[in-house]
């Protein structure tokens, strides 16, 4: 145990603060990469302003052999880098904890704390005396404070070395003036420090079979892995790394490499509206097509929306959601945008949400989405957010089943066509509210007009009062079908528990180290995750049973609190809303303060 009280082996927080632009980027993440080909878990968050360069930046690294995957609000190893924020880096560190500056230069004046260790290291100075060029000393001296770290904590240089070789296969050079930029800092600290510190790093075999990997990419595969082949996109923080992979994917996977010829199509347009409308339109043509963006393009995208909607088209949209309202904070992260994509666009509107918890269920939700797209003929909007979408996270390796078919839902084929008298393009045959509905080309029977304003069960225009109605009642019929389509939620139950804890997407693991936390403390908790709206049956029966039931969300209003109230039936009496929403990711401080609090306060009643 350390002077903590906390055991001294794989469970720290390092957090580096950088001036944006200056490359760090690279190094913290090969950082966390070493630690996490030791087998240990290993989760980053990047923090990085919204201009391109010359603002603070901070990396954090949390180590946890339990696993645990949220941010953690205490600060073991502080390498304080930007001078602008020393005096905030400083304050963060835990009593006992160790600050890491650059000591190229006398900082006498600098503010120091006499119960932490303060570390100064020539960072600058022996970059400069060991690299040529501007440019180079600033990246090598990134490398030269992963050095310093490793031997404080006790990284493997064997680990080290295999990643650099890694990393540039096809430039030896940078494998070894990378490597000795990294010696320069494990040398150093080695003769002037006391190595390792009492936080250090063991191996585990945890992270066997296990992948690196951010949301956006993961469900870029996805989008490949269901068949995606038509993209189109405007970029927006925090959503275009969705694209990027995507288009990278579909060049390894989509593409002859004797002939150059593309089985895909992606286009860059010109603003969000653009964007949704040509996935439209490539939707309706028979392709799997989506989107992706933020909440201020979910506004953006809104009429279109409510046109896929009334329609019956197809699509998928990924909504990466940053922080709110307008331009906001846009690399910060939120589940803000809740409300706005379940009823977006005017009139009576719903769409069916899919709330992935980490980036192995954003690989697995991007293919249901195209599955659920297609079968219910309505948009799937998949929320996920940018601590999910942008950060790397460990998960298990992604598998795939050869044997999977899309599922196209009910499409008349031209064999059907020609031996029907007729096709009503909005008729429910079978009582689900979902229709047939026909791909152009596919035969002339079934030709449709396809309109936005109002039209009765056959496709006609119309403005009667009672064909109006019953057209909009079956959508609201088909809205209940998704209820049972739709992923279940995720339930952990517990004897004699009265209360119960629900949650959506990141909120995941900060929830599940708060109930690790309460359970120590002899406070039992059920547990929710809710990974779909519309709500289950399933649902509703599982809340129905609690006295207490806490809502944690990162938000503001409490959206998906008022989501269970209006569309659940949860009363109101016993939802207890637990909010985060400064934009930074979710820790387990932000919840088991308050919900210790509120079961307290109902036990001294």
């Amino acid at each position: 145990m350390d002077r903590n009280g906390r055991s001294c082996i794989n469970d720290l927080v390092v957090k580096i603060a950088t001036v944006n632009g200056t490359g760090s980027a690279s190094a913290n993440g090969f950082l966390m990469q070493a630690i996490f080909r030791m087998g240990i878990p290993v989760i980053g968050k990047n923090y990085f302003p919204s201009n391109i360069q010359g603002l603070p930046t901070w990396y954090e690294i949390r180590v946890t052999r339990e696993g645990y995957l949220a941010r953690s609000s205490k600060v073991d190893i502080m390498v304080a880098m930007n001078a602008q924020t020393y005096a905030e880096d400083l304050a963060s560190v835990v009593t006992n904890g160790v600050l890491i500056y650059d000591g190229s230069w006398p900082r006498a004046e600098l503010e120091s704390r006499p119960d932490i260790s303060v570390l100064p290291v020539p960072l600058s100075k022996m970059c400069n005396e060991s690299f040529t060029g501007a440019r180079a000393r600033i990246l090598m001296k990134n490398i030269a404070y992963v050095g310093v770290i490793a031997a404080l904590i006790e990284i493997d240089r064997d680990v080290v070395r295999q990643l650099l070789s890694e990393t540039f296969t096809d430039k030896p050079d940078l494998v070894e003036s990378n490597m000795q930029a990294f010696e320069l800092g494990y040398d150093y600290a080695q003769t002037e420090f006391n190595c390792p510190l009492e936080n250090r790093l063991v191996p585990m075999d945890a992270m066997s079979n296990h992948i690196m990997i951010d949301g956006n990419t993961a469900a870029a595969l996805g989008c490949v892995y269901a068949g995606a082949t038509v993209g189109s996109w405007y970029p927006i923080t925090p959503s275009t790394s969705l694209f990027d992979a995507f288009g990278k994917f579909c060049k390894q996977l989509r593409q002859n490499p004797e002939t150059g010829e593309q089985n895909y199509c992606i286009i860059q347009a010109e603003d969000e509206l653009a964007a949704i409308g040509m996935a439209l339109g490539a939707a309706w043509n028979g392709a799997r097509a989506f989107t992706s963006t933020s909440g201020p393009g979910v506004s953006l995208m809104s009429e279109f929306l409510g046109l896929a909607y009334f329609t019956e088209i197809p699509l998928v949209l990924f909504d990466v959601q940053r922080a709110g309202p307008s331009t906001g904070m846009p690399t910060r992260t939120q589940q803000s945008d809740i409300l706005a994509a379940a009823f977006a666009s005017h009139g009576d509107t719903r769409h069916v949400l899919l709330f992935p918890a980490n980036p192995e269920e954003c690989f697995w939700m991007s293919v249901s989405a195209f599955d659920l797209a297609d079968r219910l003929q309505t948009p799937i909007i998949v929320m996920t957010d940018l601590d999910i979408g942008m950060n790397d996270w460990p998960c298990p390796e992604l598998t795939w089943d050869d044997s999977y078919q899309p599922d196209r839902g009910k499409v008349y084929s031209a064999k059907e066509l020609g031996n029907m008298d007729s096709f009503a393009r909005y008729l429910d045959v079978d009582g689900d509210g979902i229709c047939y509905r026909t791909l152009p080309g596919e035969h002339p029977k079934g030709a449709y007009l396809i309109r936005g304003s109002g039209h009765n069960k056959l496709g006609g225009y119309t403005e009667n009062a009672d064909e109006y109605v019953e057209v909009v009642d079956r959508l609201r019929r088909k809205f209940d079908t998704a209820a049972e389509l739709v992923p279940e939620p995720v339930t952990e139950t517990l004897n004699k528990s009265s209360c119960v804890i629900v949650t959506l997407g990141s909120c995941d693991g900060a929830v599940r180290e708060t109930r690790s936390k309460l359970a120590a403390d002899g406070v039992q908790t059920d547990y929710m995750r809710i990974r779909a709206f519309p709500f289950s049956k399933s649902v509703v029966k599982f809340l129905a049973g609690y006295s207490q039931v806490f809502v944690v969300e990162q938000n503001r209003d409490a959206q998906f609190c008022n989501l269970l109230q209006t569309e659940a039936g949860v009363s109101v009496d016993k939802l207890i809303p637990i909010l985060s929403y400064g934009g930074m990711p979710i820790a387990c401080e932000d919840i088991y303060g308050p919900i210790l609090e509120k079961i307290s306060q109902g036990k001294a009643a």
